[in-house]
């Protein structure tokens, strides 16, 4: 993994704009984290794995009941992130003041995130590699087996919209991801969250801000050949 990490490491100083990325070794303990994981980056539609993560929690709890419309749009937002799906769920369940998801999320690992607006949407949020990798670790271990099985399935037959990024660890890694994407005022973003390897023994999570240098065929290529030269073949 030091050569692989050493091998991502070199192709970025090459690659256009800002790259954090964290990668865990659920089983042998071992983490990395580059230089720019803790840099705040606009989070894009990565949030709507956090609103899923949330919805599943307070439902499990009984604090919400979940109707089939309301899982219509979670798988809609997990498979090809419907935009629409993520604004429904976000008005029926985000409270007074737009505040309740973001409330909750700092409880799932996302304690460097920030809304980007007076009152809080989930298209305008910004948050670190670390944040998406403490969320990702969060849907595999401490939601109910359930839960987590049914993220994982989804997360593992995404749409070919959202077939890049963590996905380029190839098909015998069975990975799973769940992207962000968008064109901000500093320029294309393209994130990557996801896990790849038996039984999700690896988790990735990368985000490109690419500023002014790339757009998104750059973004998408960067993420994914990370992903390959860190977890293909693993």
């Amino acid at each position: 993994m030091r050569e692989r990490i050493s091998a991502a490491n070199e192709y970025l100083a090459s690659r256009p704009g800002i790259v954090g990325y964290v990668i865990r070794d659920r089983v042998g303990g071992g983490t990395f984290r580059n230089n720019n994981a803790g840099t705040r980056i606009w989070a894009a539609s990565t949030m709507k794995l956090a609103m899923v993560v949330d919805l599943f929690t307070r439902a499990d709890a009984g604090s919400i009941t979940l109707s089939a419309s309301d899982r219509d749009n979670i798988q809609r937002m997990l498979h090809s992130s419907d935009n629409d799906a993520a604004d429904a769920l976000w008005q029926r369940y985000s409270g007074a003041g737009q505040t309740m998801y973001n409330t909750d999320f700092a409880q799932y690992g996302m304690t460097d995130l920030r809304p980007q607006t007076d009152v809080p949407y989930w298209g305008l949020q910004k948050c670190t590699a670390d944040d998406l990798d403490r969320l990702i670790v969060h849907a595999l271990t401490a939601l109910p087996e359930a839960d987590t099985a049914y993220l994982v399935e989804q997360m593992q037959n995404v749409d070919p919209v959202q077939q890049w990024g963590v996905w380029g660890a190839g098909a015998a890694e069975e990975p799973g991801n769940k992207d962000g994407w968008s064109e901000e005022d500093t320029g294309w973003v393209i994130n990557s969250v996801g896990f790849a390897g038996p039984g999700q023994r690896y988790t990735l999570a990368i985000m490109n801000s690419l500023g002014g240098a790339g757009g998104y065929d750059e973004g998408v290529e960067t993420v994914t050949h990370v992903a390959a030269l860190l977890l293909a073949g693993r």
